[in-house]
Order: C-alpha cells, then structure tokens, then sequence
C-alpha cells in the first residue's frame, strides 16, 4: 500500500500573497478569525515537520507541499520524494486566489499525482515519534474514531459542522449504519469519548462527529464519491474566498467514510495531542522533548501573549530531537 502525505502552507510575508489578500480582504484583523494573523503567519517551523517526516515516517511514498505558489528558501525542491503543489494546479482558476483552508482541503483529490491512500496535514501538526503506516491504515482503509460530540453552532467551525451533517443526514440512515457497524461505533478502545454515541442510540439522526485535530488519514475516492453526489453544493461554496458559515469543511469526507464503514475503530486520541499555545505552551514544550506522544498539534492563537518567545521555546523542544537536517533542506 502507498501512503502519501499532504501538508498545506503559507508565507503571510510574501509580497504577491500581500497584494492578493489586501484586493479581498483589506488587512489583517484579529478580532475576525477567519481573517486573523495566526491563520496565515509561518511559526518558522517547517523543517521541523520534514525532519520528523523522514526520521519518523520514512516509509512514505510522496509528500504533497501545497502553496499558492511559495517555498521557503531553504526547501530541497528537486528532493525526489517532494510534490511542489500550487493552488492553481487542483483548484478550478475562477475560485483563486483563495484564503479559506476549508476550500482548499475539499479539492485535495484533484492533486496531481495523488496516491488513493494519503494523509493530510496542517502545518502544525508534527510527527515527534516513530509512527508506522498501520497508525493510519490497516488492511487499506483508514483507522478513525467514530463517536458522536456535542455541538451547539456558535462559532463559525461549529456551524460548518453542521452543514457537514445535513449532507450526512441525506445520505446515510444512522440507525441502520450504526446497527451494520455495531462494533465500529462501540468500540471500547473509545472509552468516555464513546458515551454520548450510547445516550443517543435511540436518536434517528446522525450529529456532529468527534473531530480529532490531527493527520487524517483518508481515501481518495471518498472524495471523489462525496463530489460526484454533492457536486452542486461543493461548488457553491466554492466562491467563498475566506472562511464562512456556509462551508463544508474536510470533516464532510472523514464522516462520510466512517459512515460508509471504510473505516477502522481506532481512538485516535491515545497517540496524539493538541496543544493550544494560548493555555498550554508549557505541556506542548514538555511534550515535544520528552516524545510523549506520536502525533502532536502546536496550535496558534492570535490572543497569544509573548508570541516571539514562546515560539522560540517550542523550537528550541525541536531541535532537542530533531538536531539534525533532513535531505529536504539545502
């Protein structure tokens, strides 16, 4: 089985990238998230994530960097392994340029290249452990958590979300997949993150899924199914330049292949943890250092006080393990 990688960046310093998000937006504001400074600012992290990638997961087949054009300096670009990948090659050319994460993850199967079986990445999600390909799939469908969470559409993630269920809604009966896949969705490795999918058993509809903030494994022709019965709403959204409460988002694909049972039970919690700057810069440095888990997320935050210092700590737990350059840097 060939297991790609697909990691998404931006340099926010990038004078064209300036001019584009300037024509659309005006500035950066961070009382609006969708348009705040730590959606798009580079933490100056990268090579961390490569050197992981070929410590850790040297297994993997091609490694997907998809931009709207930017490299880094110091990016191997002819690394054989490496897939340079501008928006414009996957993303129909009316829609760019873009700025929404959300439409430009919905498009992933469209990546030249693309193997059936990949992995997608934020830019903050890194490796700091050996993992194996068996993390991600086994007996080639991905391994995922299928468990229900409350969500009460306040913010404007959550409201996507929901959109994703309505989709799910038309689609699936959930008291039929959940009786096909009893063993699935009751998977006791869940532990107290399965209760709520017991207490609303005797409920017909499906709600918003447990969304683990990390890698996500998935199958290219789940994307390919999802735009074949949903094509009109797909590209509807598509016009949405920046973030807005009428996305669908990359969760609509994950929870459209736990419902179709192309997945393995899998609590993906137990190797891999998010760390929120904001609040828990001292556990994610710990955590980096000491190799606690296979999978962590350092999450940005635009409230977040002493940026420059904190983010020279966390590099600093990087380098501690990841000391030496990867064939990926010049």
């Amino acid at each position: 089985m060939e297991i790609d990688f697909v990691v998404t960046w931006v340099d926010m310093e990038d004078p064209k990238w300036k001019e584009d998000f300037a024509t659309y937006s005006g500035k950066i504001d961070n009382t609006k998230n969708e348009v705040a400074e730590s959606r798009f600012r580079d933490h100056g992290l990268l090579k961390y994530w490569f050197r992981g990638v070929e410590k850790f997961a040297p297994w993997v087949r091609k490694i997907h960097f998809v931009t709207c054009g930017q490299h880094p300096d110091w990016l191997n670009i002819n690394h054989p392994k490496l897939n340079l990948v501008n928006h414009s090659d996957y993303i129909p050319e009316k829609f760019l340029p873009v700025f929404n994460s959300s439409l430009i993850e919905i498009y992933l199967h469209k990546i030249p290249g693309l193997s059936e079986h990949f992995v997608y990445f934020n830019d903050d999600f890194f490796i700091i452990n050996n993992i194996t390909e068996e993390r991600f799939f086994k007996n080639g469908l991905p391994n995922d958590i299928a468990a229900f969470r409350l969500n009460f559409g306040l913010s404007l993630w959550s409201k996507c979300l929901k959109n994703n269920i309505r989709i799910i809604n038309k689609h699936f009966d959930k008291k039929e997949v959940l009786k096909r896949d009893h063993d699935k969705w009751y998977d006791e490795s869940y532990g107290s993150r399965g209760r709520l999918t017991k207490r609303l058993s005797f409920y017909d509809k499906f709600i918003t899924l447990r969304t683990p903030h990390n890698a996500q494994p998935y199958l290219k022709s789940t994307f390919e199914e999802v735009w074949e019965k949903e094509s009109e709403e797909l590209s509807a959204m598509s016009v949405n330049r920046f973030r807005s409460p009428k996305d669908y988002t990359q969760e609509l694909f994950r929870t459209w292949q736990i419902c179709k049972s192309d997945f393995n039970a899998y609590n993906t919690y137990q190797n891999t943890k998010m760390f929120p700057l904001l609040f828990k810069a001292e556990k994610a440095i710990k955590a980096i250092k000491d190799q606690s888990y296979s999978l962590v997320c350092i999450n940005d935050n635009e409230h977040m006080r002493n940026y420059e210092q904190t983010m020279a700590r966390v590099e600093e737990a990087f380098n501690s393990i990841l000391p030496d350059k990867s064939s990926f840097e010049l």
